[in-house]
């Protein structure tokens, strides 16, 4: 494979990964003040072609999206005062049901739907520790026991089902989606806390500017290879 064209691959792949940076950071940044989400980061690899392997002076060389990341660093909390509002101090997801399908999220802000049951913004059923959605008496005051349990005029009704897992996929809007194996969880639940953003405005704000000069470059060395091989036809064709 001729130089140039190695060169124009490369340079094309950096492009890309370079926006796919902005958007993770553009991202993060929309959801600086939203309640559980966690900072999304974005690994890269170095991929080279085999077949031009040992050959020193035609490496085809370039960088490559690997997998998403997920900053599952404690968000700060904040309280409330709501008693439906449950934060997680520690590891561990509230478990919710969307339709038949059970999706992990920290956000900890629910509702009581008109049937009584405790549900999410979205109205998914938030889980008990017997994947049952959790049913309350709108007339009774709830409490919530560090361990879960919700207690109703001092009786347990109801103990919410937390869970880890050792690797997750973000699915958008604070939801993620269990890949890895099951592990421990160690918790503590508060009640009247939201669990805030994790990450850092300022830094995020910083790396937004890091990856607009990035995709400039790659933009800005592509077109002067464009102009190169342009002048470089034209000195052919005299």
């Amino acid at each position: 494979m001729a130089l140039d064209m190695q060169s124009i691959y490369m340079l094309a792949s950096g492009g890309s990964r370079a926006m796919e940076q902005l958007d993770t950071t553009t991202n993060n940044i929309a959801n600086a003040n939203t309640d559980g989400f966690k900072k999304l980061l974005i690994k890269e690899m170095s991929q080279r072609l085999d077949e031009n392997g040992g050959d020193a002076n035609h490496l085809f060389v370039f960088p490559r999206f690997q997998e998403t990341l997920i900053d599952m660093k404690q968000g700060p909390l904040r309280q409330t005062g709501n008693p439906l509002d449950f934060a997680i101090e520690g590891s561990g997801y509230f478990l919710v049901q969307k339709g038949g399908e059970k999706i992990l999220t920290r956000s900890g802000h629910f509702f009581l739907n008109e049937e009584g049951y405790l549900v999410d913004k979205n109205g998914n059923f938030l889980l008990d520790d017997r994947d049952k959605p959790i049913k309350l008496d709108s007339r009774k005051r709830v409490d919530l026991g560090e361990d879960g349990t919700i207690y109703q005029q001092g009786e347990a009704v109801a103990k919410l089902q937390i869970k880890d897992f050792a690797k997750i996929e973000p699915m958008g809007d604070t939801y993620y989606l269990a890949k890895g194996s099951e592990q421990p969880a160690t918790y503590k639940l508060k009640q009247g806390f939201l669990e805030g953003s994790n990450l850092n405005p300022i830094v995020e704000m910083t790396s937004l500017i890091t990856a607009q000069r990035r995709f400039e470059m790659y933009s800005n060395m592509i077109k002067s290879l464009e102009q190169l091989n342009q002048k470089t036809n034209e000195i052919g064709k005299a």
